[in-house]
């Protein structure tokens, strides 16, 4: 990992995720009923529930209105849930105050130009690898990992290995300590 990528995800305390095309691959599944179906990664859940073991919290921001994605934020445990958010970068202000945080103490994942705004601000800022490529223009990083398929995932990893989380973890599971390769 680099160094002053490190930097940035060690005093991180709050992870916002924007939803579809980042805890989802995009896909919007609608059947003949009207209902609306995403999927989701395991892997990206359980990456989140890390976090919140960790203390670190989480915080869902997206532009759609979706009862899936309330369902998946009740099964993961984040209370954060700002849907219909046409101007993230309003909402992304009313979280700060929530919470009492400075800019630089917040990671955002994003993939899409209505997120970039939230991205410019933060203190470290992701786009997942299929994001568009003025949004990863605009990144400290860009997954490895496409979204809905591990890159939730892969940032909740960096951030637990830059916070010295990794080995406590590693004894936990019993898996070789060893750092991520990013």
């Amino acid at each position: 990992m680099k160094k002053n990528i490190k930097e940035k995800l060690r005093g991180i305390r709050l992870l916002i995720l924007d939803v579809d095309g980042v805890m989802t691959d995009g896909r919007i599944i609608m059947d003949n009923a009207g209902r609306e179906m995403k999927n989701f990664d395991v892997r990206d859940g359980h990456g989140i529930k890390l976090l919140q073991r960790y203390g670190i919290k989480v915080a869902i921001l997206t532009g759609r209105k979706s009862k899936v994605v309330e369902h998946r934020a009740k099964d993961l445990e984040i209370g954060d849930v700002y849907q219909g958010a046409l101007n993230k970068k309003e909402i992304f202000e009313k979280i700060l105050l929530k919470h009492g945080l400075p800019e630089n103490k917040v990671a955002y994942v994003g993939d899409d130009i209505v997120d970039i705004p939230v991205l410019k601000r933060v203190g470290f800022s992701a786009a997942v690898s299929d994001a568009l490529d003025v949004v990863k223009n605009e990144v400290d990083y860009i997954t490895i990992n496409s979204g809905g398929h591990g890159a939730v995932r892969e940032i909740c990893d960096m951030i637990l290995q830059a916070q010295g989380n990794w080995a406590q973890m590693a004894a936990r599971y019993d898996f070789s300590p060893a750092p991520l390769k990013k």
